[in-house]
């Protein structure tokens, strides 16, 4: 007993000397959940960058010749992977309708679309130069510029079953350039089609979400003859 007594007197006194304190707490469920839904956001992130990693370097393969021209540029940015398009290459001047010539450019990007990031959202954006349009029927260079996200958004879905519901059209005009309109090169540059493969991922309806349920009494009635059609 004389034993155990000294013993547990002894512990308390170390423990004071060194000036520690050991407390329990009980962690809330809730940081615990918080902690989960950030890993799991973090490693989303991280595979999304992956994904889009692999589809760059398989378009800079598809595109050499064209990256080399400096007719396409592929850049990662925080946004995702944007493909520029030099608007030469798809479009006459002042023109929305896609040249024949640029069919097979956009196919090789249709393909990587359709199958390196088929569960990607993606972001058609037009832009233009500063240069007031004088010799065409659009109003501005905003409608120039949406007419041609735009078919450039209908060819990918209608020639190349890319899912309609991945794909947005926005045209910015001359109110997002990238460099100085003040010369030649500039303005060339600023006149582009960028296809900016998103890391979010489309979100897929249910089946019995794909159209409202009609209640039976509030059903239509039925047309006896086609004499009632109007």
């Amino acid at each position: 007993m004389v034993a155990k007594f000294k013993f547990l007197v002894v512990i308390p006194l170390i423990i004071g000397l060194c000036g520690c304190s050991i407390v329990l707490q009980k962690r809330n469920p809730n940081d615990l959940n918080k902690i989960d839904d950030l890993s799991t956001e973090l490693e989303q992130e991280r595979q999304a960058r992956e994904e889009l990693l692999r589809a760059k370097k398989e378009l800079e393969l598809q595109l050499k010749k064209e990256i080399e021209e400096k007719q396409v540029r592929l850049e990662m940015l925080n946004k995702g992977l944007v493909i520029t398009f030099i608007d030469e290459i798809l479009f006459d001047s002042g023109k929305a309708v896609i040249r024949k010539e640029a069919y097979p450019v956009l196919d090789k990007v249709a393909t990587v679309l359709n199958n390196q990031v088929s569960d990607r959202n993606i972001a058609i954006e037009g832009h233009t130069d500063n240069q007031p349009i004088t010799k065409s029927s659009w109003k501005s260079n905003w409608e120039l510029s949406t007419a041609r996200a735009t078919s450039v958004l209908h060819y990918l879905v209608d020639n190349k079953n890319v899912e309609p519901t991945r794909l947005s059209a926005v045209g910015y005009g001359e109110y997002r350039p990238v460099v100085s309109n003040s010369s030649t090169t500039g303005r060339q540059q600023n006149r582009r089609v960028e296809i900016t493969v998103l890391p979010e991922k489309i979100i897929k309806k249910n089946a019995d979400q794909s159209a409202p349920v009609i209640p039976q009494e509030q059903s239509a009635p039925e047309v006896s003859s086609t004499e009632d059609i109007k």
